[in-house]
């Protein structure tokens, strides 16, 4: 098989390794993630909530759950949050034309 196979089937032996309890000689890294103001974000960068959401590829509905405090972001969108907040002008510099 090629190299690239080889090296994906050992990173998954350790992965199952990993998950069956063998932890000796594995690094875990955490990363603690802040509960993201949506509105102090939003703001920071200047667009209006439907740019905004489309912007982060999320629709304008969820957007205003998490702004108006209904729903909270999870997961990969509160990580893109944490970056915005971090650096507002993330997203287009990183995936605008």
């Amino acid at each position: 098989m090629s190299n690239a196979f080889d090296k994906t089937m050992v990173g998954l032996e350790d992965a199952g390794a990993y998950m069956d309890g063998e932890r000796d000689g594995y690094t875990v890294h955490e990363i603690e993630v802040p509960e993201p103001d949506v509105v102090a974000i939003r703001d920071k960068t200047g667009l209006s909530q439907r740019s905004f959401a489309k912007s982060i590829g999320v629709p304008l509905g969820t957007l205003k759950n998490w702004e108006q405090g209904r729903r909270r972001p999870r997961g990969p969108a509160r990580v893109l949050l944490a970056l915005i907040a971090k650096r507002p002008s993330i997203v287009q510099q990183e995936l605008g034309r």
